[in-house]
């Protein structure tokens, strides 16, 4: 199995480096562009969920993006060195009492773009996997 890896610092700015890093991604895997919009969609919201609310944006603490591929079955994992959190616990962002919040909707996204999202390492760590035709 291969991989590629980065850990950026916990800034915001550095969103840019995580697009750069997919753009490398895709180009190493050969993702089909059919799923990239999604994968680039899903991780940057990830990892801007680790920078914001895992790290409290604190730039002492680290994002680590890894991204592994086997045959047709693409994985990035993010974690962060928050205190961690229950996503089981988050409000649903179409319940109609939250329709008008901002903010609310990453991980509610990421589930409808990735085949599947799973967290780990209480919240911490989420793997969210991709199946590339």
């Amino acid at each position: 199995m291969e991989s590629l890896r980065i850990q950026i610092p916990s800034l915001v700015e550095n969103i840019r480096i995580v697009e750069s890093f997919i753009d490398n991604v895709k180009d190493t895997f050969e993702i089909d562009d059919d799923i990239y919009g999604n994968i680039m969609v899903a991780i940057t919201e990830s990892v801007n969920n680790a920078i914001r609310h895992g790290n409290n944006q604190d730039n002492k603490k680290n994002v680590t993006l890894t991204a592994s591929c086997t045959e047709n079955v693409l994985v990035f994992t993010v974690e962060d060195e928050g205190l961690g959190f229950n996503p089981d616990t988050l409000p649903d962002p179409t319940a109609p009492e939250n329709l008008e919040k901002i903010g609310g909707r990453g991980i509610f996204l990421m589930k409808h773009l990735a085949d599947e999202v799973k967290f780990s390492n209480e919240g911490r760590k989420v793997e969210l996997t991709f199946f590339n035709n």
